[in-house]
């Protein structure tokens, strides 16, 4: 062993090369999948608004008709009372 490898050495030497060849593509991809799921989110955040304002037409709308009249009432009351 003047210096020369073993076989075992050489095929450990290989496959510690693969290994670190498949963690840097293996952390390449993970940056892929990080950019492109901040860019989801960021689509996401685009439609914080659209969504809000789709609630608030949905809760306008599911209102049964008799409990809108009933607030309107109530609303006119305190209203007219100073209240």
């Amino acid at each position: 062993m003047s210096g020369e490898k073993s076989f075992f050495e050489q095929q450990r030497d290989q496959l510690i090369s693969e290994i670190a060849l498949s963690l840097e593509h293996v952390l390449m991809n993970m940056n892929l999948l990080n950019r492109s799921l901040e860019g989801v989110v960021a689509v996401g955040r685009e439609f914080e608004s659209v969504e809000a304002l789709w609630s608030q037409f949905e809760g306008v709308m599911g209102r049964n008709p008799d409990e809108a009249k009933t607030e309107d009432v109530g609303e006119a009351e305190d209203t007219c009372m100073g209240g």
